[in-house]
C-alpha cells in the first residue's frame, strides 16, 4: 500500500471546505481535528449529533491522496450517505451485501484505479480476507470509524464485529485512523481508546451541550393522547420520530396516529424488510413524516430537520436517551426531546433487568445505567445539567427545559414513605404475601375493593392511613422509592418487595425529599408564524415574514427536484441553505454562490433551477399585488394643512 507524499496544510482543508461543501469556516474544534488528521496523525473525535462530525473525516479524506475508508454500521443508509457526497460532486461508493456481483466489481475497480475519495464498508465485510486484500492493493488515505461507541462492551448499540478494528494499526500502521462517536462517558470513552488501540492518539472531546434541544418529561397518562397533544400543539406538518419499547406499541402507536390523521410509519426488526427499507426512505426523503420505531431504527440517521424525539417508554440508559434525542435539530433549529414517564416504566425495566441474559456484573451493569437514567427523570434541577454532567461535562441552567420553564418542586415524603414500606413489610411479615403497586395503594388509600376483602386486607393496622394522598400522588411516592432504591419489584408480576436501604427509613435514620407531581410544562414559544397547516410546517424563527413565501416556494423546488432524482430532499439543500437564499435573494449564479451550503457541485447543478424558482416567485408576487392607485384629478384648491398636533407615523415605527 502507499501513502500520499503530499503534505496537508491550513488553506488545502479551508479550499475544500468552500469549494466542496460551500462553507467559508470551520465550526469549533473541526480544523485542528482535520489538521491533525490531514496530517497523518490518529484521533478520537467524541462530538455530539449535529456537530459537523462527519467533515473531519471527509476534508482529510479529499486533501490527502488515496481513498478514504469508512466503517460505517448500518447497510441501509449507506446508499444516502453516498447520494450526499456525489450531490456534492465527492466520489463515493459502498461495498455490502444489497449489490450485485457487477456492481461490486465496478466499485471495487472504481478502488483499484484511484477513481474514489470516499469507500463506505460495514465493519462485518472489512473483516474477510477478501477486503483487506483489495484494500492492500489500493491507496487507503484513512480509516475512519464512524459510530466508535459500538466497541464498548455493554453499549446499547454493541456491534461485536467492531472489536475486530483494532487490526487496523497492525495491518495498516502508517494510515490514520479517526474514530468518531456522538456519545460516551468518561468510561465508553476509555473503553474505546483500549479497544481500537487509540492510546497513543489525539483525542478531542467537544461540549455535548444540544442548546437547541428542549428537554422534557411528563407524568405518563395515556401516552398516545399525550403524543397526539405534543403533534397537533407544536409539530403539526413536522418530521419526527417516536420511540417505544416494543414491537406491539410501536404497531399501534403507528396506527393511532394514522387514525388521528398524522402521516406515520412504523419502523422495527420484526417487520419485512422491503416494508421496513420503504417506510425508512419514506422518512428521509419526504417532509413532515414521523416514525414510530423501536431503538433499532436511527443509528446514523442524517435528516437535519426532525423537530421533535418522544419516547413513550423509559429508555435503559442515559446514553440511549441522549443519542435517541440527539436526532433532532441536526440543523441547529429549535427541536423538542419529549418523554411519557411513569410508575410501570420502572417496574418494567427492572422486571427485564432481572431477567436478562449474562452475568451477575451484567445485571449490575445495566442497574447502574437505569439508576442513572431515573436521576434524570426525577431531578429537580436543570435537565440539562444533570444530562451533561453525566458525560462528565459542567454547565449552568439552560432555561429551556421543563425544570428551568416550570422549576419542579420538592416535599418532605418521609412519613409517606414510612407508610408504604410498613405496608410492604407487614403483607410479607404478616401475612407472607407481596402485591404490586396497586394493591398497595389501595390499602393505604383505605379502599374495600374486591381484592382487598378477599385477602383480608381491610384487617391490616395500616388500612387507610395513606387517605390524604391521592392515587397518582402515591403512584409518584412508590415511583420515586424505586428511583432511590429504596424499594425494588421482583418476579413475573412486579412486586413490591424492601431493600437493605429500607430499614434507614423505617427507622427514621434517613429523610425522603420527594419530587412533587407538577402540569407539564408549556411548550417553547415561537415567534416565528406558522404557514398554514399539513407539510409546510414550521416556520424557521429567524425568517423574516417577508421570507416566507420564497422559503416555502424554494422547499417546493427542492421536493420535486429530489423526487426526480431519487434522494432525500435534504441531499439538495439543507432548509438552512435554502432559508439564506430565501432571504438574500440572489440575483446571479456569482452572488448564489457566496450562499452557505452552496458549493462548485451544487451551483453548477442546481444554480439555475433555483434562480428560475425565485423568478417564479417574484412573477406569482407581481401578479397578485394589488393595483396601485390612481393619480388623484387635478384639484384647483391648495389641500388643508396637516394639524401641528399629529405624531407622524414614522415614530410608531420603531
Amino acid at each position: 500500500m502507499t501513502l500520499s507524499d503530499a503534505s496537508p496544510r491550513t488553506h488545502d482543508a479551508l479550499e475544500v471546505l468552500h469549494r466542496v461543501f460551500g462553507y467559508d469556516s470551520f465550526r469549533g474544534e473541526q480544523q485542528q481535528i482535520i489538521e491533525h488528521v490531514a496530517g497523518g496523525g490518529d484521533a478520537l473525535v467524541l462530538m455530539p449529533t449535529g456537530g459537523g462530525k462527519s467533515l473531519c473525516y471527509q476534508i482529510p479524506a479529499l486533501v490527502r491522496g488515496g481513498t478514504g475508508v469508512v466503517v460505517s454500521p448500518l447497510i441501509a443508509l449507506m446508499q444516502d450517505q453516498v447520494d450526499a457526497l456525489t450531490a456534492l460532486g465527492v466520489r463515493a461508493g459502498f461495498l455490502n451485501s444489497t449489490q450485485g456481483f457487477d456492481e461490486r466489481r465496478t466499485v471495487e475497480q472504481l478502488f483499484l484505479a484511484g477513481e474514489l475519495d470516499l469507500l463506505y464498508l460495514a465493519p462485518e465485510r472489512l473483516r474477510t480476507e477478501g477486503t483487506q486484500r483489495l484494500l492492500d492493493q489500493g491507496e487507503v488515505s484513512l480509516f475512519a470509524i464512524d459510530e466508535a461507541h459500538c466497541v464498548a462492551q455493554w453499549g446499547h448499540d454493541f456491534r461485536p464485529d467492531y472489536l475486530a478494528l483494532s487490526m487496523l494499526h497492525e495491518r495498516w500502521p502508517k494510515v490514520p485512523r479517526i474514530a468518531l462517536t456522538a456519545t460516551a462517558t468518561p468510561a465508553t470513552h476509555a473503553e474505546i481508546s483500549s479497544r481500537l488501540g487509540l492510546g497513543e492518539a489525539r483525542h478531542f472531546v467537544a461540549s455535548f451541550d444540544r442548546p437547541n434541544i428542549q428537554y422534557r418529561i411528563a407524568a405518563k397518562n395515556n401516552p398516545q393522547k399525550q403524543l397526539l397533544e405534543l403533534i397537533r400543539s407544536e409539530h403539526e406538518g413536522d418530521a419526527g420520530v417516536v420511540y417505544c419499547l416494543s414491537r406491539a406499541s410501536v404497531e399501534k402507536t403507528a396506527a393511532f396516529l394514522v387514525e388521528q390523521g398524522i402521516d406515520a410509519v412504523a419502523y422495527h426488526a420484526g417487520m419485512d424488510a422491503a416494508a421496513r427499507a420503504a417506510n425508512q426512505s419514506r422518512f428521509l426523503r419526504e417532509d413532515g413524516i414521523v416514525v414510530v420505531a423501536t431503538i433499532a431504527f436511527g443509528m446514523g440517521i442524517d435528516k437535519p430537520d426532525v423537530r421533535f424525539v418522544a419516547h413513550l417508554d423509559l429508555p435503559k440508559s442515559v446514553e440511549g436517551y441522549y443519542q435517541e434525542t440527539g436526532r433532532a435539530g441536526r440543523d441547529g433549529e429549535p427541536a423538542t426531546a419529549w418523554l411519557a414517564y411513569g410508575l410501570q416504566d420502572v417496574v418494567q425495566q427492572r422486571k427485564l433487568i432481572e431477567g436478562s441474559e449474562g452475568d451477575e456484573a451484567h445485571r449490575r451493569s445495566q442497574s447502574a445505567h437505569l439508576d442513572a437514567m431515573l436521576a434524570l427523570c426525577e431531578t429537580v434541577e436543570c435537565r440539562r445539567v444533570r444530562l451533561l454532567a453525566y458525560f462528565g461535562q459542567e454547565s449552568g441552567p439552560c432555561g429551556n427545559c421543563d425544570t428551568c420553564l416550570t422549576p419542579a418542586e420538592s416535599w418532605d415524603g418521609t412519613v409517606a414513605a414510612q407508610k408504604l414500606l410498613s405496608a410492604v413489610w407487614r403483607l410479607a411479615r404478616e401475612r407472607r404475601q407481596k402485591f404490586g403497586a396497586g394493591q398497595i395503594i389501595d390499602i393505604l388509600q383505605g379502599k374495600k375493593t374486591a381484592k382487598v376483602i378477599q385477602f383480608d386486607h381491610d384487617q391490616l393496622s395500616v388500612f387507610g392511613v395513606g387517605a390524604d394522598l391521592g392515587t397518582a400522588e402515591w403512584r409518584g411516592v412508590v415511583r420515586q422509592l424505586l428511583a432511590l432504591g429504596l424499594l425494588a419489584v421482583e418476579g413475573e408480576y412486579g412486586t413490591l418487595v424492601l431493600t437493605e436501604a429500607s430499614g434507614e427509613v423505617l427507622g427514621g435514620r434517613r429523610s425522603v425529599p420527594l419530587r412533587k407531581e407538577k402540569a407539564p410544562a408549556q411548550p417553547r414559544k415561537e415567534s416565528g408564524a406558522r404557514s398554514g397547516s399539513g407539510k409546510a410546517g414550521r416556520v424557521p424563527v429567524d425568517l423574516p415574514s417577508g421570507a416566507v413565501p420564497v422559503f416555502e416556494a424554494l422547499r417546493a423546488w427542492r421536493a420535486a427536484t429530489a423526487r426526480e432524482q431519487g434522494v432525500p430532499a435534504y441531499v439538495v439543500f439543507h432548509d438552512a441553505t435554502l432559508r439564506e437564499i430565501a432571504t438574500r435573494l440572489p440575483g446571479s449564479v456569482e452572488e448564489l454562490s457566496t450562499v452557505n451550503g452552496v458549493g462548485e457541485a451544487k451551483l453548477a447543478k442546481y444554480g439555475e433551477g433555483i434562480l428560475e424558482a425565485l423568478a417564479d416567485t417574484r412573477a406569482a408576487a407581481a401578479a397578485t399585488a394589488p393595483a396601485a392607485p390612481a393619480d388623484p384629478p387635478p384639484h384647483e384648491e391648495e389641500p388643508p394643512p396637516v394639524p401641528e398636533d399629529l405624531d407622524p407615523p414614522w415614530d410608531d415605527w420603531e
